[in-house]
């Protein structure tokens, strides 16, 4: 029983720790390799889906789910057929495809890591990391759900061109954490009944979360050195 307690942490470390990794690398694609592909450099859509191989690849030791691999794969691949699509085959439907797969990259991978980061002991500081990764994953989400808000209603968003240029990911990005954080600044307005109801769900998300997310991690520490006091010897 020790012996698979002992173990049982160290996999629970060695899947902790990759919690910042995911974090570091799903930061990269949203912050870095979106804004320079915006700006004209668009090879950062190939370093986009190296960094899934890499959330991929962390995935299978923080989750051994096979359905969340499969989901996975499946955006990896569609991200790919897409970059090489626009190079030979420029067709009206390829963001259709690239906002369907990372709504299911989104989604799959929040799932995995609220469930690594929300389990039962004590709350490390990855975990914490990994908390703030959910949140950028909430505003990934919502980004590909206005992408198809204004693909379907045209002008429903204004301010953003939906269209398969290089700008639009950085563009959707900002517009959903603009949403999510509550800061309003103007720019970006959405106008169909669609789109304002999903600004207003990601507005609640995004007061709720951070005091949901305190709440739950200070009762998962107590819970865990409470289980650590009654384990040691007296």
């Amino acid at each position: 029983m020790l012996l698979n307690r002992i173990s049982d942490l160290r996999l629970h470390a060695r899947s902790d720790s990759l919690l910042t990794v995911l974090t570091a690398v799903m930061t990269l694609i949203i912050f870095v390799f979106a804004t320079l592909q915006a700006v004209g450099i668009s090879v950062f859509h190939g370093l986009a889906i190296g960094g899934l191989l890499a959330i991929i690849g962390s995935m299978l030791f923080i989750s051994d789910n096979p359905t969340a691999l499969v989901l996975m794969s499946i955006a990896l691949v569609a991200n790919l057929a897409v970059f090489l699509l626009r190079i030979y085959y420029p067709l009206a439907f390829h963001l259709h495809i690239l906002a369907g797969a990372w709504l299911v990259i989104a989604v799959t991978l929040g799932i995995v890591v609220a469930q690594a980061v929300f389990r039962q002991g004590r709350v490390t500081y990855h975990r914490i990391v990994g908390a703030i990764l959910v949140y950028l994953l909430i505003a990934v989400a919502f980004a590909t759900l206005y992408i198809f808000v204004g693909l379907s209603f045209p002008g429903a968003i204004n301010g953003i061109a939906f269209e398969d240029d290089r700008s639009l990911a950085s563009s959707v990005f900002y517009f959903s954490f603009v949403t999510l954080t509550s800061t309003g600044y103007g720019d970006v307005v959405p106008v169909h009944p669609f789109a304002r109801s999903l600004c207003n769900i990601e507005s609640i998300i995004g007061q709720l979360y951070p005091a949901t997310l305190l709440a739950r991690l200070v009762t998962l520490e107590m819970r865990g050195r409470a289980d650590s006091s009654t384990t040691q010897p007296t």
